[in-house]
């Protein structure tokens, strides 16, 4: 008889702490101004940031706007653009504080909901060497210029 191994099933939430995070994809809707923007960890976890640029009155956001200029500037390290590409950010990676926001779940009040709040964002060069390699990420990491750095140089081997 076959052994299944079976998913641990269910969502949990990424832990609190610093993460480094990737952008997978990016998604603009241009007519009602919704941005989504996926993001995966080293070891795999999903974040999906969402950006409502235009408000229900069908105008500028500005708190959105500000908000997901100072993301894209920070993923993109450059605090001088003025306009981008909505797709310009993908693999892109940037270090965040992952904070949990636990609220009343609206469906069943008796239960709760946690949020993940990414603040204190800064530009990262690709994961860190003490996060978990997962096969979704181990050929990427592995070619990224993040995971050459630490390679040890002998100045006397190459100074002869």
């Amino acid at each position: 008889m076959a052994k299944i191994p079976l998913s641990k099933g269910g969502y949990t939430p990424i832990p609190e702490g610093q993460h480094v995070f990737k952008v997978v994809k990016s998604t603009y809707d241009d007519d009602f101004g919704k941005l989504e923007i996926e993001l995966i960890t080293a070891n795999g976890q999903k974040h999906t940031e969402r950006f409502n640029l235009i408000g229900d009155d069908g105008e500028i956001n500005e708190k959105a706007q500000n908000a997901f200029s100072f993301f894209a500037k920070t993923a993109l390290n450059n605090y001088n653009l003025e306009e981008i590409d909505h797709e310009d950010i993908i693999g892109c990676y940037l270090k965040c504080k992952v904070e949990h926001d636990v609220q009343p779940s609206r469906k069943d009040p008796a239960k709760t909901v946690t949020f993940c709040k990414l603040t204190d964002k800064e530009p990262a060069s690709g994961f860190e060497n003490d996060e978990a390699e997962t096969p979704a990420t181990s050929s990427k990491a592995k070619s990224t210029p993040a995971a050459k750095k630490n390679t040890k140089v002998d100045l006397d081997d190459l100074l002869g």
